[in-house]
């Protein structure tokens, strides 16, 4: 057995990193000094998305040409299903 004594109350003193893990609980990494986050949670330099970052822009799924074109498909649709049940 050694006689090193550990100092690790500096280590457990510092602020926490503020992410949730994906069970919900909060992440118990200690912050990147000067941030709010630990290094595997962007914390660490270059991490995170680029200034004026063009691959962030949305897919137009929900844009209001694609929602109109939608309620017309789904005002077709019941139509349809009044028109076959008209038929029977």
């Amino acid at each position: 057995m050694s006689d090193h004594v550990r100092n690790t109350g500096p280590m457990l003193a510092s602020p926490r990193c503020g992410a949730k893990t994906r069970c919900g609980g909060a992440c118990r990494s200690p912050a990147v000094s000067g941030k709010k986050r630990c290094r595997m949670h962007g914390g660490a330099p270059g991490s995170g998305a680029p200034k004026a970052n063009r691959n962030a822009r949305k897919h137009g799924q929900f844009s209001r040409d694609a929602i109109e074109e939608r309620r017309g498909i789904r005002e077709l649709l019941g139509e349809a299903r009044k028109l076959l049940e008209e038929m029977k």
